[in-house]
């Protein structure tokens, strides 16, 4: 005579501790991949700006203003008088950029409370740059880069792209990609 086959016991229900142990971990593998990717990403970023860098001449857009020749060392100690001591954002965009246009929204924000210095990638002219900022009803305090010179000196090869400059030059804190308000503000809080 053979023996019933043992029935198998059923387990008690797990916990929401004991779940969320189970997915601490591919969180935890997520947030490594993301910032791997970031990392990877941005490694051709300078730790400070170059005298060649910040002395290109590129022409200016800022809200209610003539265009006028300018460099990035006149731009940022322009914004450090009027902010003194706080660090500046750089945020590199491009017109024809998808993932410029959905961040837009995100960059206006930072832009009302925060010093920000954009830079238009390859965009065209001034004028095609002004026109679409006017289109779009963008104020940004805009360095118009038709070349991708700056950007590329910046080390950023792509668009979007997003660092901090703190008051003694060092570029800090590197994103490139879609990047949220408060990772801009936390960013430009810890550098």
């Amino acid at each position: 005579m053979s023996a019933a086959p043992a029935r198998p016991q059923a387990s008690a229900p797990r916990t929401w501790r004991q779940r969320w142990r189970g997915h601490a971990g591919t969180l935890a593998l997520v947030l490594l991949v993301f910032f791997g990717v970031q990392a990877w990403q941005t490694r051709t970023v300078p730790a400070a700006l170059d005298d060649a860098l910040l002395d290109l001449p590129l022409t200016t857009l800022r809200p209610g203003a003539a265009e006028q020749t300018s460099s990035l060392r006149a731009e940022l100690a322009a914004l450090q008088q009027r902010h003194p001591g706080r660090n500046v954002a750089v945020y590199v965009w491009a017109e024809w950029c998808p993932i410029c246009t959905t961040m837009q929204g995100t960059v206006d924000g930072v832009a009302t409370d925060l010093p920000l210095i954009t830079v238009a990638m390859q965009s065209g002219t001034p004028a095609a740059v002004a026109r679409y900022q006017h289109s779009r009803g963008l104020a940004w305090h805009t360095l118009v880069d038709p070349r991708g010179q700056l950007a590329q000196g910046l080390g950023f090869g792509a668009v979007p792209g997003f660092a901090v400059v703190t008051p003694d030059g060092q570029l800090r804190w590197p994103t490139l990609g879609l990047t949220s308000g408060w990772g801009m503000r936390l960013r430009l809080w810890l550098a």
